[in-house]
């Protein structure tokens, strides 16, 4: 079961006694327990028939008996067990999920974890309860689920803007979120999120970038890779070398797939490659500027330069120096 699934059903009136969330991805967890402990009862029946635990603290005897109490002038209950993973004893809750009481919701949250699905407690959740288990989403899946949420707020964003986005987060759902209500906020009325907007109210630079360096290397534009880099430097938490080399890395292997796809149709080549259509035409732009064995050449020149990065066969050579040495190299 999804957690979009689950909350359509609460919102339905539809509830089941267990539910088991579980799994590395914290967010879908977090949205479902959010809505249990402030939606699903009214401000009213909270303070007699909403139970909370935190896993570290609670006592598996008094879990049990919260969920077996019956709810005081309502028609039910909600019971919550956050951070269930740091429980002790846990599996003894498997007595009262095997013959639960039906007036009661009650909602685990069991992250960066799953249950052993041998186990008799994993057997009884099947049986007797709701399971959600949860898995963080690929990173060629973020621009796709960021968009979604941009238009659960009734927002459109460009593709150069949505990809600046998703790069400068990485794979953390929440923050996401919470960076497109603060555009929402910011934007006092418009309906469009530009790439000024991911600048002024985000804090990455439209123009110094990694997407930007990768177009600089892609047209062998010295000057203006030379200019990303001096930025870097005097901005060192815009883009560490730390995340440079790997993303140019990324990059390039993309590229050098390029080659052995078979295929010269774009839309073809960017599912190949599992990439979004936007970009092809980079991966393509840098294919035909450093050919088959200049792509192979900067590759292992990433792996060098990421070596000497930590310090293996280099004396102290500053990162923006690393840089600057490795693109001459490469567009050489």
């Amino acid at each position: 079961m999804s957690a979009e699934k689950i909350l359509s059903d609460w919102k339905k009136g539809i509830f089941k006694p267990v539910y088991w969330l579980e799994g590395e991805e914290a967010y879908f967890i977090d949205q479902v327990v959010a809505y249990a402990e402030h939606k699903i009862l009214p401000e009213s029946e909270k303070g007699f028939n909403l139970t909370v635990f935190y896993g570290r603290d609670a006592d598996w005897v008094a879990v049990i008996n919260a969920c077996r109490r019956y709810p005081m002038f309502a028609e039910r209950q909600v019971v919550l067990l956050k951070e269930a993973q740091h429980m002790r004893d846990i599996d003894k809750l498997e007595a009262y999920i095997e013959n639960p009481l039906t007036s009661t919701v009650f909602v685990v949250s069991y992250k960066d974890k799953k249950v052993d699905g041998r186990s008799k407690l994993a057997k009884v959740l099947k049986q007797k309860g709701e399971l959600l288990s949860t898995k963080k989403i690929y990173d060629n899946q973020l621009p796709d689920w960021t968009n979604s949420i941009v238009q659960q707020h009734g927002l459109t964003i460009t593709q150069k803007a949505l990809f600046l986005m998703v790069d400068h987060i990485g794979n953390d759902l929440s923050r996401i979120e919470n960076e497109v209500e603060k555009l929402v906020v910011n934007l006092a009325g418009r309906k469009n999120i530009t790439e000024d907007d991911i600048e002024n109210y985000i804090g990455v630079s439209k123009e110094f970038n990694v997407f930007e360096m990768q177009d600089a290397i892609a047209k062998k534009d010295l000057s203006k890779a030379v200019r990303i880099i001096q930025y870097f430097d005097a901005n060192p938490k815009a883009a560490p070398i730390q995340m440079l080399l790997p993303a140019l890395y990324n990059f390039f292997s993309k590229v050098f797939m390029v080659f052995g796809a078979g295929t010269n149709d774009e839309k073809g080549l960017a599912s190949a490659l599992g990439i979004n259509p936007y970009f092809i035409r980079d991966y393509l732009q840098a294919a035909r500027t450093y050919n088959y064995q200049g792509v192979e050449r900067i590759l292992l020149l990433l792996h060098e330069y990421n070596l000497r990065s930590v310090g293996v066969h280099d004396a102290g050579t500053s990162d923006a120096g690393l840089m600057k040495e490795m693109i001459v190299k490469m567009m050489n």
